[in-house]
């Protein structure tokens, strides 16, 4: 029997469906919001909240095991690291590390929510696709 084992699959591969939703869970911590297919924004709820619950904890086994999750690259921007303070270019006489997904994870995201007991990301329908008609949905953080 096949109890309990529902999953999103969509239509892939379990390499190809892992690598999928590592890369939109990215993209979504780094921008805050992306625009996306319905059933991929289905599928990537659970595994993006699990990741913010992962950086709630703030520990090292939880960064190690998050880092599994997603992709760890730069922003573009760079930060203090005591303070988490964001700065767009690198300034002198300060002690500054360019910021990646995972320390603005760590550093801002779980701060955020650390009050909140979970339904970290909301789902908005979009119009459909004009190409094809695929139902289209916003993905943000809350």
């Amino acid at each position: 029997m096949r109890h309990q084992t529902k999953k999103h699959t969509l239509g892939k591969a379990q390499d190809q469906r892992k690598a999928l939703l590592r890369s939109l869970a990215t993209e979504l911590f780094t921008y805050g919001e992306i625009k996306t297919t319905m059933a991929r924004a289905k599928a990537l709820r659970p595994y993006a909240e699990g990741i913010i619950t992962l950086a709630k904890k703030g520990d090292l086994n939880s960064r190690r095991q998050a880092a599994k999750f997603i992709f760890d690259k730069e922003t573009g921007k760079f930060m203090d690291p005591e303070t988490a303070q964001v700065y767009e270019t690198a300034e002198e006489g300060k002690k500054l590390v360019s910021q990646t997904v995972l320390r603005k994870l760590f550093s801002t995201i779980s701060k955020e929510y650390s009050e909140r007991n979970g339904g970290y990301t909301r789902i908005f329908r979009l119009p459909p696709r004009r190409g094809d008609a695929t139902e289209m949905a916003l993905i943000q953080l809350v």
